[in-house]
């Protein structure tokens, strides 16, 4: 299914109908100390998006039995939490993408509300690194006069990636429901030419983080291993990018996937590791951000916090 602004819409209006769903308040939520350093989860806001955005290419005679424990609807709006991960070590200040900026949905770009609570502003900021993209992942790099919004900071973007967008064919290639989306990150990622350094699957980019292609959702999707000390902690953007049936069923399509065959592939291995390494995490639109994951019979479940 494409996100067309129709839908998106048509999403918006049914959650304002039907009440915010338990939205959770506060900028500024939840921190962890990983050996030297702190991680911590700062909120975007959220997004709207219609339910076949994601569950269109499910089977449907088996869908609502896997969301029913999660008190989902197949064909109710999904109201995902937009979570960027913020870490402090030693004099760097690095968020791991830069949110949705003021023009992509009503109901998300509030990371400048984020940093102030947790006591930042845009300029102190020294690194962005990006997962991908996508609009509520790199949008948020310019402010609403085209400069940008951390001013100070080095800007380190994954090489396949940044090549996938900037590919002229891209616009026309990736579907009507997503040209916004390859428009926008073109002019973002012109804008920004100078102030990024880009990187390759397997680098370590800033002391103690290394980069690993995790592609499918976008063909050059990176998730970032971050160590300090003995510990360490896995961001992994959109590679895991819901808490009921990517977990419930990772070998399912999703229709937020741009190639969701390799999207299926990476987040059955990925969770394979998550598992079975006890491995502590922070996605993008997972609850709280923070979790692990636990082997469910065959398939796997979320355990939502920083323990």
């Amino acid at each position: 299914m494409e996100l067309t602004r129709r839908g998106m819409l048509k999403g918006a209006l049914a959650v304002a109908a039907a009440g915010t769903f338990g939205l959770r308040a506060g900028w500024s939520r939840a921190a962890i100390d990983l050996g030297e350093a702190t991680v911590e989860v700062l909120s975007d806001g959220h997004l709207t998006l219609p339910a076949d955005f994601i569950f269109a290419p499910m089977p449907p005679d088996e869908l609502g039995a896997v969301l029913e424990p999660y008190g989902i609807g197949p064909n109710a709006p999904l109201t995902p939490e937009c979570n960027v991960t913020l870490l402090r070590k030693d004099d760097m200040v690095v968020l791991f993408d830069a949110g949705a900026g003021s023009t992509f949905q009503d109901t998300a770009g509030k990371i400048a509300e984020a940093l102030d609570a947790a006591g930042l502003a845009p300029e102190d900021v020294t690194h962005v690194v990006f997962t991908h993209g996508h609009p509520d992942h790199l949008w948020g790099v310019l402010d609403d006069f085209d400069e940008p919004f951390f001013s100070e900071a080095q800007h380190l973007f994954g090489k396949a990636e940044r090549d996938y967008w900037m590919d002229p064919n891209t616009v026309d290639s990736i579907g009507a429901g997503r040209t916004a989306f390859a428009v926008g990150a073109q002019r973002r990622l012109e804008a920004m030419e100078d102030a990024m350094t880009f990187f390759s699957d397997g680098e370590e980019i800033l002391p103690g983080v290394a980069a690993y292609m995790t592609p499918g959702h976008t063909p050059g999707h990176m998730s970032f291993e971050i160590r300090s000390g003995n510990e360490s902690l896995l961001v992994i953007g959109d590679a895991i990018s819901n808490h009921h049936v990517a977990f419930a069923r990772p070998d399912w399509p999703s229709g937020s996937d741009q190639d969701e065959s390799m999207a299926a592939a990476t987040r059955v291995a990925l969770m394979d590791r998550l598992a079975s390494e006890q491995m502590r995490f922070v996605g993008f639109h997972l609850p709280g951000g923070f979790g692990r994951a636990e082997r469910d019979g065959s398939f796997y479940r979320f355990v939502e916090g920083e323990g």
